[in-house]
């Protein structure tokens, strides 16, 4: 992973984004938004620890803290700048920072096509990373995607079961089912293993309409996917919405553990508006920028946003600035072509050590996610725009992590799906009352700081950790203790 920046000190909770844009000439009714979009039904969130079956929560961190061989299992690691290699890489580090000997076995070839191979073997920060080869032609089409999925699963599952034995297995769900070499290497070796759900899959295709559930072929794939959750020692969710899809799967509720994804403290914290390293080099100065930032897939909407361009295309003072790329993203480049969206600008990835500079940036940060996509996958970038200390503005379904998570930290505004015009009232609402925008942020970035930083959610994993690598090992698994090693190194041109 990429080195913490050095020279500075993370901003205060308190701190507030500094000097927004001047106030336009009216304010907006920010009492209305604050009561739409609610019932008298409780949020899932809140209720989800009183109802019966509800979810674990990792006990006290003095127990169980004995040093433990981890084996960690993810297509994508550090250097990698997708999201599940960003927070594993996080994860991992942490663990090993507190004694553990951790490796991870991750492919070689790169999230992003064409970026430079890293080595097959090295130990990074105290991490052994083990990488195999395998291909990498990217996200355009499907084909693309089995393409590299298969060939890591191929190598992983020979390296997996070369290597001596860990103590503990965690898998995480990219590429889909790779949870199922934890299962193989549980009953092997003996390991236990710990399932960590970012996403479900095949649900997401299933939800998106791109796979039938009549294909028998499909229908083997469900049913694979979920024997591998009820197989898993314990099974790590994002939230409580994904949480009850896991129950749906008959997953034991005492194998189900909410911990949410996160951010940190020390690379993402507010920038004051003025002087703003990027906004003058950009060409953004006097303007109302609304940022999407991050990966742009099937399970986002697009369709708001890009009328929300259309109607706001004679303000020159409110830019919709796209960074990243995805599935999705040649189709908003397309309508910004085609119809002569000057409003609407597209930047390329940021370097991780940059994300500081560049969430900040945004006057307001847009996320979207089609409903039926609820429950199936939680939008990380959430936790990255609350630490930078910016309001959110999310498109999507009302009753979801995101959406419950706005309405209690009070740091944005929530809009429903096809609501063009409730959108665009929010963009005008938000860049003529810049004073509301920033107590949202504020608000925003003490609600990270409290449970969606790096150190309280790693506290949860460690605890999770050493109460699985406790448990009696299953009969008929391997039960041999194993000593501490040097585990070999795993040469990727050899396989």
């Amino acid at each position: 992973m990429v080195n913490p920046l050095q020279g500075r000190s993370p901003a205060s909770p308190a701190a507030a984004p500094a000097d927004r844009v001047p106030q336009g000439a009216g304010r907006f009714n920010w009492g209305r938004w604050l009561r739409s979009g609610t019932d008298d039904r409780r949020w899932r969130a809140e209720s989800a620890a009183d109802e019966p079956g509800g979810l674990s929560t990792p006990r006290s961190l003095s127990l169980k803290t004995m040093p433990r061989r981890l084996l960690f299992i993810n297509q994508y690691y550090w250097p990698d700048h997708a999201s599940t290699a960003q927070h594993l890489t996080d994860l991992v580090e942490a663990l090993a920072a507190r004694g553990h000997e951790c490796h991870v076995l991750c492919a070689q070839g790169r999230y992003k096509p064409g970026a430079p191979r890293p080595p097959a073997f090295e130990v990074h920060n105290g991490v052994h990373i083990h990488r195999v080869p395998a291909t990498s032609l990217g996200r355009k089409n499907t084909l693309f995607r089995m393409t590299d999925y298969l060939s890591f699963y191929a190598r992983a599952l020979f390296v997996g079961l070369t290597l001596p034995r860990f103590d503990v297995i965690v898998t995480l769900t990219t590429p889909p089912i790779i949870g199922l070499i934890g299962t193989l290497l549980r009953r092997l070796k003996g390991s236990q293993h710990v399932y960590w759900s970012m996403d479900l899959h095949p649900d997401a295709s299933l939800a998106l309409g791109r796979m039938s559930r009549t294909n028998p072929v499909v229908a083997g794939l469900a049913w694979l996917s979920d024997f591998v959750y009820r197989q898993a020692d314990k099974v790590v969710v994002l939230g409580p919405y994904m949480a009850d899809r896991i129950f749906a799967k008959r997953v034991r509720p005492d194998r189900v553990t909410t911990i949410p994804v996160w951010s940190r403290r020390d690379e993402i914290y507010p920038l004051p508006r003025e002087g703003h390293p990027l906004r003058a080099s950009l060409g953004f100065e006097g303007k109302f920028v609304a940022m999407y930032s991050g990966n742009l897939g099937l399970a986002h909407s697009t369709g708001e946003f890009l009328e929300a361009a259309r109607r706001l295309r004679d303000r020159d003072d409110i830019v919709f600035l796209f960074v990243g790329d995805g599935p999705r993203m040649a189709e908003v480049r397309a309508a910004q072509a085609e119809e002569g969206l000057d409003n609407v600008r597209f930047l390329d990835y940021f370097p991780r050590e940059q994300l500081h500079a560049s969430l900040s940036l945004a006057d307001v940060h847009l996320i979207s996610m089609r409903a039926e996509m609820a429950g199936i996958v939680v939008p990380g970038k959430l936790y990255g725009v609350m630490a930078s200390g910016r309001p959110a503005l999310f498109v999507g379904p009302a009753h979801c992590e995101t959406a419950d998570t706005i309405r209690q930290a009070d740091c944005g505004l929530t809009v429903r799906l096809g609501d063009a015009d409730a959108l665009v009232d929010a963009l005008t609402g938000l860049a003529a009352d810049p004073e509301a925008a920033a107590r949202m942020g504020e608000r925003g970035r003490t609600a990270f700081l409290q449970s969606h930083e790096r150190g309280p959610c790693c506290d949860q994993w460690a605890q999770v950790i050493g109460d699985v690598a406790t448990r009696p090992r299953r009969a008929g698994a391997g039960t041999a203790a194993t000593p501490r090693t040097a585990v070999p190194r795993v040469a990727g041109g050899s396989l």
